[in-house]
């Protein structure tokens, strides 16, 4: 979880910064990190202090997910990720959700609620993955120093 939290600050989002790390077999393997498609534009310069324009339901009409972006990365690098667990900063909305589901991904961990960060009465996104077998956990990250 430490390198999806590291990786979140790599994100050019003006609205929020989200990492994705992707393991199977104690092994990465794929990263992403929330923003528009790569070659495109980052969206802290091209639209500073606000961000890039809002679709029909305020959300970021250009970005990919971060889950997003590592499931894609993976499949691209032809990755398996039946089975895999991914690490994330933000609990998936329900369209990745869907995704994750799909893709065969067994075990999700969370740090902070997107039902809190978009003022929604639930986490719609995890109880779709608890209600079709997918383990779901929030990570509480230890703060204690060592």
């Amino acid at each position: 979880m430490e390198l999806a939290m590291n990786l979140s600050k790599r994100s050019h989002c003006v609205k929020a910064q989200v990492g994705a790390v992707l393991t199977k077999d104690t092994r990465i393997i794929s990263l992403g990190y929330n923003g528009p498609p790569a070659g495109t534009h980052n969206c802290d310069l091209e639209w500073p202090g606000v961000g890039c324009p809002r679709d029909s339901k305020g959300s970021c009409s250009l970005a990919l997910h971060a889950e997003q972006n590592a499931i894609l990365y993976a499949a691209k690098n032809h990755g398996t990720i039946e089975g895999a667990t991914l690490y994330v900063t933000l609990s998936p909305c329900i369209a990745c959700a869907r995704v994750i589901y799909t893709t065969g991904i067994k075990e999700v961990f969370y740090v902070n609620s997107y039902a809190e960060f978009k003022g929604l009465p639930s986490d719609e996104g995890v109880d779709f993955l608890q209600k079709f077998g997918v383990k779901v956990s929030r990570f509480v990250p230890n703060t204690a120093a060592h």
